[in-house]
């Protein structure tokens, strides 16, 4: 289990400070909680302690039940310290070594990570005092999360807000993650593709990509040089990967083909359309023409084309969207695409899989064992599918 500490100081912010809190605990961490005197008048301690399960220091000089230096102690125990929110105030203090609260304190006895994230007023946050303030801390190997631009105590919409409880809990996990993936590739595809019809009609489905992008985040995160080949969605490839952009079934085909010769494990995460049109009109089809009759055919199937060229040590992964006989229809699949495993996941539910942020998934590997990874955020899931297959 990961112990983290997590410092609180007195910015307006300091409400986002128990989301931060929530989140870790969802990850399975350990949470203790330093609160200034300040940011414990803006939010109790009680909520942070009901959050952690664990009590919360505020207070140098309060009556200790044992004869342990409490911030010597904390220190010890703590895998990484993070400051969230960060105040111009708590960043001076750790710059120049002041050592006048628990926080403060607890700073300068730490060995370990630490990760900060400012939050204040814009121009307080541009101050040559404040900005020479964290240039310092950044020498020292303090590790500084930016904040973001948004609307502000004041009224005004300037940089200095929090970032984002989520982005703050995931590069915290990824400092102390440990590297799996490195020297490994990963070849992932994501989103849908588009058969057209014509020029402006296209068969598809409303795959958002999210599971497969998801994926080669994490996997970069674990050190894996990562290829990802995404049909049409509407997110922002991942920092860190090779991003191959398609439209067709055709085209994913060929980029998968092409890419899997090299890698370690692919992830078959893409919803690629299952029919084509066995003719595109040239032209847009008018309305005029009356009712219309489209004659499919099979689209080809990625999958079983690369297990066919699947060297011993690589792995494959793919993903079956079913409505019926889920279990049943996933297993087939493995057996007949050749794969080591299939992520199976019921897209009848209307509170999960295509286009949202959640999703149910059944890994199922090519002895037909199951392994129900649960109903969580698809970023979750995304860690427990490589947690699952990386241990085999």
């Amino acid at each position: 289990m990961i112990k983290i500490t997590l410092g609180v100081s007195s910015s307006i912010s300091v409400y986002k400070a128990l989301d931060i809190a929530r989140r870790f605990k969802e990850r399975d961490c350990d949470v203790r909680v330093i609160m200034t005197k300040n940011a414990a008048k803006l939010v109790s301690p009680l909520l942070f302690e009901t959050l952690t399960g664990n009590p919360v220091a505020v207070d140098m000089y309060e009556s200790r039940q044992s004869q342990k230096v409490e911030h010597i102690e904390l220190a010890k125990w703590e895998d990484i310290l993070v400051i969230a929110p960060a105040t111009a105030n708590i960043i001076g203090k750790m710059a120049n070594g002041i050592a006048d609260d628990f926080l403060s304190t607890h700073y300068l006895a730490s060995t370990s990570k630490v990760v900060v994230a400012p939050a204040m007023n814009g121009r307080m946050y541009r101050n040559r005092i404040v900005q020479e303030n964290i240039e310092k801390l950044k020498e020292r190997g303090v590790i500084f999360i930016n904040p973001k631009k948004g609307m502000l105590a004041c009224g005004e919409e300037d940089e200095g807000a929090l970032e984002e409880p989520l982005k703050i809990v995931e590069t915290t996990l990824s400092l102390l993650k440990e590297k799996d993936l490195a020297g490994k590739s990963v070849v992932v595809t994501a989103g849908a593709t588009r058969e057209y019809i014509d020029p402006v009609r296209f068969i598809s489905n409303p795959s958002s990509g999210k599971m497969g992008y998801l994926i080669a985040e994490e996997a970069e995160k674990r050190g894996a040089k990562v290829v990802l080949i995404s049909g049409q969605t509407y997110l922002n490839p991942p920092k860190g990967v090779e991003f191959v952009k398609v439209e067709t079934t055709s085209e994913m085909k060929k980029e998968v083909l092409n890419h899997f010769k090299k890698c370690d494990i692919l992830f078959m995460a893409a919803a690629p359309s299952d029919f084509q049109p066995t003719s595109r009109a040239k032209e847009k089809i008018k309305r005029e023409r009356g009712s219309l009759k489209i004659e499919l055919k099979p689209t080809e199937d990625i999958v079983s084309t690369a297990a066919k060229n699947k060297k011993k040590n690589q792995i494959i992964c793919a993903f079956a969207a079913e409505t019926e006989n889920h279990i049943q229809n996933a297993k087939k699949k493995i057996k007949a695409k050749g794969v080591d495993y299939i992520a199976m996941n019921d897209v009848s539910k209307k509170d999960s899989g295509f286009e949202s942020d959640i999703n149910e998934i059944i890994l199922i590997d090519s002895k037909l064992n199951s392994y129900n990874l649960g109903k969580d955020s698809k970023q979750n899931l995304a860690r427990k599918l490589l947690d699952k297959i990386l241990k085999k």
